[in-house]
């Protein structure tokens, strides 16, 4: 990420990291078709501009364009052709808060959201840290009001209310679990009780959802912040949306955690607008479409009728990188340019730009949308980049100084804030009408008694039908909650699931049958905890037929359970029907167990106030009895240690901003050439990935009661660990590797040396952690995995690093710290003739944190990040170091393997009587210890 951008301050995604790959994707169009025969581009121009202008009507359908200069593309084209209009929607629409914000002030945006700045924050369903408008920039924001670190004593409190348990309820200190309805109508609910807590007559209509848990305190706390509160839902019911800019007014937010007079440009998609475009393709109003990059009749609830209805249509146009569901009706096929391969811009949030740079040329004879629709304007040999040029020249460019010079400072930075005009700020009188929005949300969000589906994207995956569908990386890489690849399922309760008789048996689970509003899909079930009673979830984003050979009868297409009913699109039914089928299923999961069973030796936690009375609280030391007395289990050893003269490399995961997002798990994945293996190979746990992320649930089970403790919670608390190779300074691995394969580096990496690897597999036996891998198959180019991997393509291997070897099958591979990137680090430094600076030299998976949970550099240097984070101080004459933050502990201490992995206690911002481990931590022990005699 750019870390000089102000927007995204650095944030990036484990989509973003894995789109590299799509550039070398072989079911890529590989340039322009018409009627399924390729053609030159001049020959493609020629029919379409004789087509268009035969046409009566013309529309344009694509995803939300953030390009300005698009923009102004599109808007010359349809200058052109005045019978031509531009329909933009999206999958996962933000079109309840745009219509909702237009009800209240008059001014349809989506609202720039402030996560850093509140002190309480209320969900109501919104994935904000998942695929909610711009996790990746609300990721870094959150993270910030989490971080304890150089000397922070204080963390927001986040109060969620979900169906399914999804990344951002992980994260939060008080998750409720309730019906997608309730998440809807809780809106008005917290309407009254806010009301009723500010002194206020004014009530609203409101559903009977009975006693909710957590809602009335997170109101009274919402109210004592002071402004500093954030109320946000995940409803795309502009009546919802409504009364929720009711509650943030009430609470004084606006202004200080909710700014509408920059908005943010992310999904404008009109819901409304294309429900009519679909009536209007259905009636033969429209002769011609162009689709651009859009795949609704994939991705959208009515993408059947929509089907059904392009047959009939005289000219359809795609601009899609490949033939899926919505290409494959079109005559004339124009593919785009990746977006590495292009030049472009984009205004994600209002006088915020971003320039796109290529950093490839263009692998196919493709060409990029905005010069397909110039050209078929009647503009010809358009060159994009003096297009751009010349449309930042006329738009931002004050004029003072010399244009060259400032565009190029413009690419340097990757960014330019331009100064927006003065405008008079948005009139905060909320005109909607509250007594109609809380009549609406009653009458549609009152909970029945039937079983309701909610639905949502994962994180990885996505709900689109874009090109990322097809990358492997993403479909391997576990989903945070269920650490299942490879399949979509519908995620059920423990008692539900025993109601139903489809408990787990033997590692497999069973297919059901679901049916919504008379459609009925067979779908595996998972047993998942935090899912709230009455309902099931399903993943959109699967089910594909025509995206490639990696997405292609991967899971169920859940988009026909969606709806557009009301207008809008909703991600939820009611009276949904689940019935067994008798078949069974395997799920590939990379984590079958769920909790860590009271092990405090593995994760330490405590609440943000025993902290503060005590910063190494929830911390847990082992010691060793011996025969004059306890000692520390570290000082007995065999080991005679090893001194660091130069360099000391080493981590910090911070478990209480760790999000469990994924970015550092296919960041590592991208950068060390790590094979992907497919679904069975799953199954048959030879995964090869070289960073987890352990996801532990807490336990309701008494502290002794040993196999209680392995069951979760039915609604747990969660805790993300990113476990890779703790580089132990007393390696276990190093001791037994009979031919030197693995051994210690003088700046405390433990290293691999790959061709002398025979693969006894004795190190993997001998790790502790579980980090290391064996290499059963020559994945990257072996023919067997054709069906699963796009990377046997010629093509394919084109994306991986030339700077770290492509390991051999037979051998052992693991976290290597990045070592390529540290050696070229010291390289540069030693060619200018000093030594590296902090942040030069980083992991993979650091540069990708957006919560920056992890930190890598050199312990050696006093001046690094990672020694005055860990208060390092010198002790043995100088020789050693000792670590001094409370915080700081080595997971299994007890071992002695002395890691140069350091984890941070995991902080709740929740009272211990609430805490779900306390129980556990200031029980004893249910091991019993030994006499001293037994010792």
């Amino acid at each position: 990420g750019n870390k000089l951008a102000p927007l995204s301050q650095g944030s990036i995604d484990s989509r973003v990291e894995a789109s590299v790959l799509t550039v070398y994707d072989h079911e890529r169009l590989k340039g322009p078709q018409m009627d399924g025969k390729d053609v030159s581009w001049e020959e493609l121009d020629a029919e379409v501009k004789k087509a268009l202008g035969a046409a009566r009507s013309i529309r344009i359908i694509s995803n939300t364009v953030v390009s300005p200069t698009v923009k102004k593309a599109v808007a010359e084209f349809t200058t052109a052709y005045t019978n031509a209009s531009h329909v933009a929607y999206d999958p996962q629409s933000a079109y309840g808060i745009l219509e909702g914000n237009r009800l209240s002030f008059g001014k349809a945006v989506v609202p720039a959201y402030h996560f850093d700045k509140a002190k309480v924050i209320l969900s109501l369903g919104a994935d904000f840290l998942g695929t909610w408008i711009a996790p990746t920039d609300f990721t870094k924001q959150y993270s910030k009001t989490r971080n304890l670190r150089n000397g922070k004593a204080e963390m927001s409190r986040h109060y969620q209310f979900e169906a399914n348990l999804s990344l951002t309820g992980a994260n939060a200190d008080y998750r409720t679990p309730v019906k997608p309805s309730a998440e809807a109508g809780l809106a008005a609910v917290l309407f009254n009780e806010i009301a009723r807590i500010i002194g206020t007559n004014t009530r609203v209509p409101a559903p009977d959802l009975g006693e909710v848990k957590n809602l009335t305190r997170a109101a009274d706390e919402l109210f004592k912040a002071n402004g500093n509160a954030l109320v946000v839902a995940g409803s795309n019911d502009p009546q919802v949306q409504v009364l929720v800019n009711s509650i943030n007014q009430m609470l004084g937010s606006y202004g200080k955690t909710i700014d509408l007079d920059t908005p943010l440009h992310y999904r404008q998609g009109d819901d409304k607008a294309m429900n009519q475009f679909i009536d209007q393709v259905k009636g033969g109003q429209v002769d011609a479409v162009v689709f651009y990059n859009a795949n609704p009749v994939y991705d959208h609830p009515r993408g059947e009728e929509l089907a059904e209805a392009l047959e009939n249509v005289p000219v359809v146009i795609a601009t899609n990188d490949r033939a899926d569901e919505t290409a494959s009706f079109a005559k004339y096929l124009a593919p785009d340019n990746h977006f590495l391969e292009s030049w472009g811009d984009a205004e994600l949030k209002a006088g915020h730009l971003s320039l796109v740079q290529p950093t490839i040329s263009p692998i196919f004879n493709t060409r990029q949308v905005p010069v397909s629709f110039l050209t078929w304007a009647g503009k010809d040999n358009v060159d994009y980049l003096a297009y751009l040029q010349d449309h930042w020249k006329s738009t931002y460019f004050s004029g003072a100084g010399n244009f060259v010079s400032w565009w190029d400072q413009c690419l340097h930075n990757g960014f330019y804030v331009a100064q927006l005009p003065a405008t008079e700020p948005t009139p905060l009188n909320t005109a909607g009408n509250l007594q109609e929005a809380g009549r609406l949300v009653k009458q549609r969000y009152t909970p029945g008694t039937g079983i309701e589906l909610s639905l949502y994207g994962k994180v990885a995956i996505g709900i689109d039908g874009g090109a990322l569908a097809n990358n492997p990386w993403l479909h391997e890489a576990p989903d945070a909650i269920t650490k299942a690849t490879w399949d979509n399922y519908l995620t059920i309760s423990l008692k539900m699931a025993n109601d139903m008789g489809l408990t787990m048996k033997e590692g497999k689970t069973q297919l059901v049958k679901l049916t919504v509003n008379g459609s009925s899909i067979e779908v595996p079930v998972l047993i998942q905890p935090g899912q709230a009673k009455g309902t099931v979830g399903l993943a959109l984003g699967y089910g594909r037929t025509k995206a490639g050979k990696v997405a292609n009868g991967v899971g169920v297409n859940a988009w026909p359970m969606a709806s557009a009913a009301n207008g809008f699109v909703e991600l939820m039914a009611a009276d949904v029907k689940v019935e067994k089928t008798g078949k069974a299923y395997a799920i590939a999961q990379t984590q079958t167990h769920n909790t860590y069973m009271g092990r405090e030796t593995v994760v330490q936690e405590a609440t943000l106030d025993e902290y503060k009375k005590d910063p190494a609280a929830g911390r847990w030391e082992p010691h060793v009895t011996t025969y004059s007395g306890e000692a520390d289990p570290t000082s007995i050893t065999l080991w005679k240690g090893h001194e660091y003269k130069n360099h000391h490399w080493g981590l910090i995961v911070d478990m209480s901003t760790c999000t469990g997002c994924s970015a550092c798990h296919v960041a590592c994945q991208v950068e060390n050439n790590i094979p992907v293996v497919g679904k069975q190979e799953v199954l048959n746990r030879r995964e090869m990935h070289w960073l987890r992320i352990d996801r532990y649930y807490s336990s309701d089970a008494a502290p002794n009661d040993m196999k209680g403790l392995e069951d979760a919670s039915e609604n747990p608390e969660v805790t993300f660990q990113p476990m890779m190779c703790q580089h132990c300074n007393n390696a276990p691995c190093e001791t037994v590797c009979p031919v030197v394969a693995t051994t210690h580096s003088s700046e405390g990496l433990n290293q691999m040396t790959y061709n002398r690897c025979i693969g006894t597999r004795y190190c993997a036996n001998n790790c502790p952690y579980k980090v290391r891998r064996f290499n059963w198959f020559k994945y990257h180019d072996n023919r067997q995995f054709d069906k699963n991997v796009a990377m046997n393509e010629e093509l394919g291997k084109m994306v991986l690093n030339p700077d770290v070897t492509v390991r051999a099958r037979g051998v052992m591979e693991k976290c290597s710290f990045c070592v390529q990137r540290i050696q070229a680090g010291k390289l540069e430094a030693k060619k200018e003739g000093r030594r590296p600076i902090d942040g030069e030299i980083t992991s993979a998976c650091a540069a990708a944190c957006p919560t920056d949970a992890l930190v890598f550099g050199d312990m050696n240097d006093p001046e690094s990040q990672i020694s005055k984070q860990l208060k390092l101080k010198s002790i043995d004459g100088g020789k050693t170091k000792a670590v001094t933050e409370p915080r700081a502990y080595h997971v299994l201490k007890e071992l002695r393997v002395v890691p140069n992995v350091h984890y941070f206690t995991k902080i709740r911002n929740k009272d211990k009587a609430d805490s779900q481990r306390t129980a556990i931590k200031d029980a004893p022990s249910p091991v019993a210890e030994k006499t001293q005699a037994e010792a």
